[in-house]
């Protein structure tokens, strides 16, 4: 069978131009594949403060090349768990997953070479990883209206999001997504004027809507307009962290700077307007409603209404931490170290853009029980491999919560769509049918619908339990 023969780790642009990592494994038998992972999205937090210096320097990769590489060589790619497992020693058993971007770039283009050793389809190979004998496509949650600290309008929330779960396959939910998109333009249009129907990050409209409650009449027009009421449900994603305060309150007006408190609440009246919109729309899932220390509301909220409505962590299955008590250490005796130490710094020079959130299986196992929430958000970056990936799957099936695959803003990968498949995890979050790196996810998913045949298993309905657990 075919070892790896060469890794190679190197430094490209992502779709947003910033930087990203990009690795490359080689085989004995000529076989080459890449991965990339977007590693600026989450700020390093070095004693609390953020880094927003320079970007890495070709020298440190040449560097962590010269020591990773020859670590790998000679093993065998179908071995992941064996393969991450050293990775994981390489890093040191580094907790902070932001300084393994690195290791989760080979980790992923591992995965594809044993794909293709074993001549078998990489959702196909993951599912074997697993040992999921049930491989389901998933219902794409597209954002399609962006608010929050990545818009420039009214809106608290950062994402409101559209599920077809009434659709019979995945390529029937891609043309139900699609018309309430075009939909929902026209009566954004309708309402706002022509200029309104500017585009966020996600692919969604960041028009200017003045609160919450109005955006989810519009989506809930939408779909009436598109003929597919009581098919299509609601998510949101509040991203609360970013209006949490210090004095523990969340402030609906914050995108206002020295704004009079007025709009601030408590984390009680926050909830009760969560269930005042599950009353009134078609809302199924809402992710980050609290901020991520907020246990306690999570709790309750997932108490009260977590069995009809999809209570997503996210930044609440993160665990931030500083990377103090490692910089401190001066001396670096073994290769191990030297690795993390080089890291380290290429994490403190990164360009970020959001603060550290670094889901982790020890977060699910503490969120389930707490029994803080009923879902778990992927997103692969954050957990540094693709073996952590599968566990923290695993964990929440067992614990019958729901799994929703994520993106990670500026990737160019379209890993997750197997990913997603394999781990038959019913669900992914990869924005609005909307820009090019969106879209090659979505492309994927229908290939592999196309190549499942009648074998193909639309979770529908059944998004937050599309399998048992494996």
């Amino acid at each position: 069978m075919a070892s790896i023969e060469r890794v190679k780790v190197t430094q490209i642009l992502d779709s947003r131009s910033n930087p990203m990592i990009e690795a490359e494994v080689q085989l004995t038998d000529e076989i080459l594949t890449r991965a990339t992972v977007p590693f600026y999205e989450s700020t390093l937090l070095l004693g609390g403060f953020k880094q927003h210096d320079k970007w890495p320097e070709s020298q440190d990769f040449e560097k962590i090349n010269r020591i990773i590489g020859p670590e790998l060589i000679g093993k065998n790619p179908t071995d992941q768990t064996g393969i991450d497992n050293c990775l994981l020693q390489l890093l040191d058993g580094a907790v902070n997953e932001e300084l393994r971007a690195i290791g989760l770039a080979v980790s992923i283009a591992v995965c594809k070479a044993g794909a293709r050793v074993m001549n078998i389809p990489l959702y196909e190979h993951i599912a074997n990883l697993a040992r999921n004998k049930t491989l389901v496509m998933p219902v794409p949650a597209f954002n399609v209206i962006n608010g929050g600290s990545r818009a420039g309008n009214k809106l608290t929330m950062q994402g409101f999001k559209i599920l077809p779960v009434g659709a019979c396959s995945f390529r029937e939910a891609m043309d139900m997504g699609m018309r309430i998109y075009f939909h929902l333009e026209a009566v954004i249009k309708t309402k706002y004027g022509q200029d309104a129907t500017n585009i966020g990050y996600e692919g969604g409209f960041s028009s200017s809507i003045q609160g919450d409650n109005e955006a989810l009449g519009l989506l809930k027009t939408a779909i009436d307009y598109a003929g597919l009421t009581g098919k299509v449900v609601i998510g949101m994603d509040v991203a609360a962290s970013k209006f949490y305060g210090t004095d523990k309150t969340y402030d609906l007006n914050f995108k206002e700077k020295k704004n009079d408190g007025s709009q601030k609440i408590s984390g009680v009246a926050l909830k009760s307007i969560y269930k005042s919109y599950v009353a009134e729309y078609p809302v199924a899932s809402i992710e980050n409603p609290f901020n991520q220390d907020d246990w306690e509301h999570y709790s309750n909220l997932t108490s009260e209404i977590g069995e009809g409505v999809q209570i997503v962590g996210d930044n609440l299955l993160a665990n931030p931490k500083t990377v103090e008590k490692f910089i401190n250490k001066t001396t670096c005796n073994s290769p191990f170290l030297k690795v993390k130490e080089l890291l380290i710094r290429l994490c403190i020079r990164k360009k970020v853009e959001t603060e550290g959130e670094i889901t982790i299986p020890k977060m699910v196992e503490m969120a389930i029980n707490k029994k803080s929430c009923n879902a778990l958000l992927l997103e692969v970056n954050q957990i540094g491999s693709v073996t952590e990936s599968i566990e923290a799957v695993k964990m929440s099936k067992l614990a019958g919560w729901g799994v929703m695959a994520s993106h990670r803003g500026g990737e160019t990968e379209d890993f997750i769509a197997d990913l997603s498949v394999g781990l038959a995890m019913g669900q992914i979050k990869t924005g609005a049918p909307c820009w090019s790196e969106r879209h090659a996810v979505y492309k994927k998913l229908m290939q592999i619908e196309e190549e499942l045949g009648l074998e193909a298993t639309y979770a529908g309905a059944n998004f937050r339990k599309p399998v048992e657990p494996y």
